[in-house]
């Protein structure tokens, strides 16, 4: 919908295909849903849920047998945006480098997103 001709709208690093693969693979899952919802303290929140079945107005990122499915409303807001899974010694968890965040919260679970130009 919002994609460039020829380029991914989003971008995984190896260690994300792999947990995406592994997540689709154990649970039998279509891949995982990628969006954006208002919330948090800077104003908006990514989601992520299991996706059962292709919304045929997704965006989907097929990658080395990972598939990210972003919702329609998210586009807009994640093109070039790469995916990661990190693993520390408290948490594992995906993270999002996305060159159209603004600011994000200290705790880092919420995002704003930078203004439009103005035309």
């Amino acid at each position: 919908m919002f994609g460039i001709p020829g380029k991914a709208a989003v971008t995984l690093t190896p260690a994300a295909t792999r947990q995406i693969a592994r997540l689709m693979a154990r649970d039998g899952h279509q891949g995982l849903r990628i969006g954006v919802k208002k919330g948090g303290c800077a104003g908006m929140e990514y989601t992520m849920e299991y996706a059962t079945s292709v919304n045929p107005l997704d965006e989907i990122v097929e990658q080395d047998g990972a598939r990210v499915m972003i919702a329609p409303m998210a586009q807009m807001f994640l093109i070039g945006t790469e995916i990661d899974f990190e693993t520390s010694l408290l948490e594992s968890k995906f993270t999002f480098r996305n060159p159209n965040v603004a600011e994000a919260c200290g705790c880092g679970e919420s995002i704003k997103f930078k203004d439009a130009p103005a035309a």
